[in-house]
């Protein structure tokens, strides 16, 4: 009797192999990669039809792709940028959620936080890239960047962070309470685990703003990295090395996203597999 026989027999249901696996992940993806490749060809005809020097070909843009990166000038940039992605990254996490939670749990600490948070929110954050400058000097050019990606994400995440904690059903908190446990209990068996999947919906938008905070800062505080790349092709008017290093920042920032919705997979697998697949789409 094989395996899956016994498992069926035991009510367990058979595990997928591999190859079955494998053709699930392909059909999954098969939306995507027909976007993707519809995409790639409107591109590409558009871009010969209208023939103008600022919307070059696809696979003009591809070659030069290719060339920026034989010539180590994509990697040596991508690594700095990459640098200063987590360090901000990482900041806005502790702060965004360490002052999200307080604000959803302490009404007072909510009330005092509120207003100064939804005013930065809504305020353009690159005005502050002079003033962050300033306080860090020349010689502090990557703390400068680092402070515009933190004011890019910290406020999303630290606004989903809120509600989330908010958002807890107060009968959970009851329950637990009703088996006498303690504030201790009730944040780490009970607010957190039901806070998680909208604590991770903010990490996400914060990661997709971090990118566009580390590309900002670096095109108007220090010239670095792939906000440099960016900034000198333009200045040359190179169409294909702009649009080039503009498909590495695309690529960049929906890896991460993915990272954090793996990370938030994994984080949040107790939920059962109708609210994981309603929370995809």
């Amino acid at each position: 009797m094989s395996v899956a026989t016994a498992r069926v027999r035991q009510g367990h249901p058979p595990s997928p192999s591999p190859l079955q696996g494998l053709r699930d992940a392909i059909a999954n993806a098969m939306p995507t990669i027909i976007s993707l490749s519809v995409g790639a060809i409107a591109w590409e005809v558009a871009a010969r039809v209208w023939d103008v020097p600022f919307f070059p070909p696809l696979s003009a843009v591809l070659a030069k792709l290719v060339e920026m990166i034989g010539d180590g000038l994509i990697l040596e940039s991508l690594l700095n940028s990459l640098l200063n992605l987590a360090i901000g990254f990482g900041i806005s996490v502790v702060l965004g959620v360490g002052v999200g939670m307080l604000m959803g749990a302490y009404r007072r600490v909510d009330m005092a936080l509120d207003v100064y948070v939804y005013a930065l929110l809504t305020a353009p954050s690159l005005v502050f890239a002079p003033i962050l400058l300033a306080i860090f000097g020349i010689d502090g050019i990557r703390w400068a960047v680092i402070g515009v990606i933190v004011l890019y994400c910290v406020f999303i995440i630290n606004v989903n962070t809120t509600a989330a904690i908010k958002g807890v059903s107060p009968a959970l908190v009851e329950m637990g309470r009703a088996y006498c446990a303690t504030d201790r209990q009730l944040f780490r068996r009970i607010i957190l685990p039901a806070a998680l999947p909208l604590i991770f919906a903010g990490l996400r938008l914060g990661m997709a703003r971090a990118v566009k905070g580390m590309i900002n800062g670096e095109m108007f505080i220090a010239v670095v990295g792939l906000g440099a790349v960016v900034q000198n092709a333009g200045k040359r008017f190179e169409a294909e090395s702009v649009l080039a290093v503009l498909i590495v920042i695309i690529v960049v920032a929906m890896a991460l996203v993915k990272v954090v919705q793996m990370i938030d997979a994994r984080a949040t697998s107790w939920l059962p597999s109708t609210s994981r697949a309603r929370r995809r789409r």
